[in-house]
């Protein structure tokens, strides 16, 4: 799918968000609630990622797209990182048919190198096996950080195009970003009660709207989507407009609407 920018078109309405971004909050705290180790919180968000992957389908998400681990997220105890991994490995081993069986397609961005080898590979694997699926477009995001994607874009976009030396514009950048190949975000939910972006797809969320909650990871389920889905519902986007735009837009869709219903009847 071509890359489309909410500063130059604007995007169609629905009834439910076509795409939903997520910052997965909160498992090392649900854990010490718990007395347990933060490992054991990681492990239960991962259920979380099923159950909720299986609830966007249910609502008519097309992109989830999971901030799994960050760039910044190499600063965390040894440990806690090779946990981690440890997850990102053993789901790629586990779950990639399961999603397959599910038409749902897998997408990884992210410097996922630093990784390993055998990780690169699996999730090569994974997306080439998955790639031609539509239920849902499943992004995992690891190793991943808004800044180097907009610095490795900016990087091959310029080799793209030696000759040029100015003047770029959003059309010849789009395609290097790392979510290149889907909608930009309709809605940013964030768990765990931190209120920040925290260097996650910065560019595509320019127009996003931002849902910010304190239940953290591990307690999310569907009716805490469901909620954050109806909050996003009462939203007014304008994107850039005023309400009267809006309202004027909205009323000129109703008439092309009952008009096309009255040549079907």
């Amino acid at each position: 799918m071509a890359f489309t920018s909410s500063t130059t078109d604007i995007p169609e309405a629905r009834k439910c968000p076509r795409h939903i971004a997520m910052i997965m909050d909160g498992n090392g705290r649900w854990a010490k609630r718990r007395f347990m180790p933060r490992v054991a919180g990681h492990r239960r968000g991962v259920e979380t990622v099923r159950e909720i992957t299986r609830a966007c389908i249910d609502r008519g998400v097309e992109y989830l797209t999971l901030f799994a681990f960050s760039s910044e997220n190499w600063r965390r105890p040894a440990d806690e990182v090779s946990v981690l991994r440890q997850l990102f490995l053993a789901a790629l081993e586990q779950e990639v048919e399961k999603l397959h069986s599910n038409g749902i397609r897998l997408k990884v961005i992210g410097d996922i190198s630093a990784f390993g080898e055998h990780i690169v590979e699996l999730a090569a694997k994974g997306e080439a096996l998955t790639a031609a699926n539509r239920r849902l477009t499943l992004t995992i995001a690891a190793n991943y950080g808004g800044r180097w994607d907009l610095l490795q874009a900016v990087d091959r976009m310029v080799r793209r195009y030696p000759e040029q030396r100015g003047d770029f514009t959003e059309e010849q950048l789009a395609p290097f970003l790392a979510l290149s190949y889907a909608p930009e975000p309709d809605l940013f939910i964030r768990t765990g009660g931190e209120q920040r972006i925290s260097n996650f797809v910065l560019w595509q969320l320019a127009y996003t709207e931002l849902y910010f909650t304190p239940t953290l990871w591990p307690d999310f389920d569907a009716s805490t989507l469901d909620a954050a889905i109806e909050w996003y519902l009462e939203r007014e986007r304008r994107f850039g407009r005023t309400s009267e735009q809006l309202a004027d837009a909205e009323r000129d869709r109703s008439k092309k609407t009952d008009k096309g219903t009255r040549k079907v009847g």
